[in-house]
């Protein structure tokens, strides 16, 4: 079965994200104090949850039909911001993580799409040398 480059580009992220988020909450808990693991598992968290919403709300509003409306999109998406800052808040201002911890955890799909982006670059050169 061939997959398009889209379809194994969402895989490749998908997987990655998670695969990131619970090596870096592993040594996280691990190695570090409470509040640093604390900041890596909640950072990693928020982003993954957030960049699945967004896929989900993506999908449906890119899916031809009757009930697709860009304005609920943009709603979505700004209410999504809204919620992820005010945890990113809270989770400050009553000390329960540390900020450079949470850093890293919010940093988890960046790299996860660092990673799919290598892991694709990887297949196609592979594909080529054939």
């Amino acid at each position: 079965m061939n997959e398009s480059l889209e379809e194994r580009l969402i895989k490749n992220v998908v997987w990655a994200n998670w695969a990131i988020f619970a090596l870096a909450s592993c040594i996280g808990l691990y190695m570090a104090p409470g509040p640093f693991a604390m900041g890596i598992i909640c950072g990693g968290l928020i982003t993954v949850v957030n960049f699945h919403l967004l896929s989900r709300t993506l999908q449906n509003a890119l899916d031809p039909g009757p009930g697709t409306n860009h304005r609920v999109v943009v709603a979505k998406y700004y209410l999504r911001f809204f919620v992820s800052g005010l945890l990113i808040f809270g989770l400050l201002l009553f000390r329960i993580v540390h900020p450079i911890g949470l850093f890293v955890g919010l940093s988890v799909v960046v790299a996860g799409i660092f990673i799919a982006l290598i892991l694709e670059l990887k297949y196609v050169f592979s594909k080529e040398a054939r």
